[in-house]
């Protein structure tokens, strides 16, 4: 697998991220952990992204 083709990858697990954080926002039951865990996973993705992106320029 290239390394773009590995962000490209991520960059859809955090656009999923994104939509799975919309809908525990919308929803009255969820817990701030769960919205916490989500951040942070969608924080991680963002940091693997960036780092890759910048060992190819």
């Amino acid at each position: 697998m290239s390394v773009q083709s590995h962000i490209q990858q991520l960059e859809q697990r955090h656009q999923s991220l994104e939509a799975e954080l919309a809908n525990l926002t919308a929803s009255p039951s969820t817990s701030d952990i769960e919205l916490a865990d989500v951040k942070r996973k969608k924080l991680r993705l963002k940091d693997e992204i960036s780092r890759l992106q910048s060992q190819i320029n």
